[in-house]
């Protein structure tokens, strides 16, 4: 499984101080909800091969590996289907592949146009993710739901595309459910398409769980796509317009 972005992201003090944003924040939040919006519509019509590895990092330590294709329906049905058979040595657990790929249905596109009026962005700086210098923005939920779940933690938007290139958080409700299957903080990298689209490709998370048998496992969640490609046929989106300079 090919490593993610070169991306070492500093995490942040709890309560960041750095001044404004060099552009005004507003004309960032609604520049990278447009961009979400289109890095969506053009995410749901790529073919992608996506393997998931679960790892234990604790001698003697398994994993759990399974590769699949996730693929659009012409009703506009996204779904995934196993190409590579489930090959597992795990040592201290053991999960089946709806319980793998339950952990790794984690929502990539929660601040669209439609969703960004349920946050509140606090800016905390700048950061330098390999080559890119991003805006950093911790993100939290103006209010809580007992239906649906909304992010919590952090995003990285790219200075000059003004779309999001890392986030790192977890996702909440109102009524937290009692946690069956591990894994709540997950990292997710994005890589550019087309010079225009920033889309996941890459997420991870770390997590320790105890036996039936008493033993404390440290696990690894691995989720890889690659070799995407745009339907044959397909539309293709419009991108949002370039940002005017200040």
């Amino acid at each position: 499984m090919a490593p993610p972005p070169k991306f070492e992201a500093k995490r942040l003090p709890a309560e960041p101080h750095p001044g404004p944003p060099p552009l005004p924040q507003q004309v960032i939040i609604q520049r990278l909800a447009a961009n979400e919006d289109a890095a969506k519509r053009i995410y749901d019509t790529y073919d992608c091969t996506q393997a998931i590895r679960l790892e234990e990092l604790d001698p003697p330590g398994g994993k759990f590996t399974v590769t699949g294709e996730i693929y659009s329906h012409p009703d506009g049905g996204r779904f995934w289907r196993p190409t590579k058979p489930v090959q597992s040595n795990l040592q201290n657990s053991r999960y089946s592949l709806q319980q793998v790929r339950a952990m790794a249905n984690v929502p990539l596109f929660f601040l669209t146009s439609d969703e960004i009026g349920h946050y509140d962005f606090l800016y905390a700086g700048q950061n330098k993710l390999d080559e890119l210098n991003t805006y950093v923005f911790q993100v939290k939920p103006r209010q809580l739901s007992r239906t649906r779940t909304f992010f919590d933690g952090v995003i990285y938007v790219d200075d000059h595309d003004l779309a999001i290139v890392e986030s790192f958080g977890k996702f909440v409700t109102e009524v937290p459910a009692e946690k069956a299957l591990p894994f709540e903080m997950f990292d997710v990298y994005r890589e550019n398409f087309q010079d225009k689209y920033w889309l996941p490709t890459y997420l991870t998370s770390d997590d320790y769980i105890n036996t039936e048998e008493s033993v404390h496992v440290h696990l690894r969640l691995v989720v890889r796509s690659s070799d995407c490609k745009l339907e044959s046929g397909a539309p293709v989106p419009v991108p949002p317009p370039s940002l005017p300079k200040p």
